[in-house]
């Protein structure tokens, strides 16, 4: 399955599931929001919001600072 996640194209093995991903891209699910084919996708939802071919993902990591 070829995903298009931050602009560049990732294939990934189906079927995945959001949580699945960010598992997969090792980052931790209480720092990113996930934008899937333009629509916001809670964090509450990622485990049914299954993954297809061609979707588009925008991923943006949350950093702390101070």
């Amino acid at each position: 399955m070829r995903l298009t996640i931050n602009g560049k194209d990732q294939v990934f093995a189906d079927p995945l599931n959001l949580a699945q991903l960010i598992d997969q891209l090792g980052m931790k699910g209480d720092r990113v929001a996930v934008e899937l084919n333009r629509e916001i996708v809670s964090r509450g939802q990622w485990a049914e919001a299954l993954l297809k071919d061609g979707d588009r993902l925008e991923i943006v990591h949350f950093v702390g600072g101070g």
